[in-house]
């Protein structure tokens, strides 16, 4: 066989192998129904925290609770305490590792005075915010 035949066979056999993945990758990126729509894709549920404090207001550096509940996150997940401060969530040394029953329960004291915002983070989850005002 002529050696300029055989490197054009192979070429276009090496064309062909390389072709045929995208075609395959391309069939899963259309829709498989008339709507014009895709095919919704299935992610994993996220995991969520919940927030909780045990007082509305307070005098500075008193101790109160941060509590709540975590789902789809195993047990053991650190959890740590964030506050507002200006436009920006600052993180707390104030931390722990959740329950065998997926609960914390965070010990606090916060010395700025006025309304302060504060949620907890963990796991990929953020809770919800959580307004306590200090006197």
């Amino acid at each position: 066989m002529n050696p300029a035949l055989t490197r054009a066979v192979t070429f276009s056999a090496g064309l062909l192998l390389c072709a045929a993945p995208l075609t395959v990758a391309h069939a899963l990126d259309t829709p498989s129904d008339n709507t014009g729509k895709g095919a919704a894709l299935q992610t994993a549920p996220r995991p969520t925290l919940t927030a909780k404090a045990s007082v509305k207001s307070i005098k500075a550096w008193h101790q109160f609770r941060v509590h709540g509940n975590s789902t789809r996150m195993r047990a053991g997940t650190r959890v740590t305490l964030q506050q507002l401060q200006g436009k920006k969530w600052v993180s707390l040394p104030i931390h722990m590792n959740t329950a065998r029953n997926h609960t914390y329960n965070l010990r606090v004291k916060l010395g700025i005075k006025g309304p302060n915002k504060i949620r907890v983070v963990g796991g990929g989850a953020v809770s919800n915010v959580v307004q306590v005002t200090i006197r």
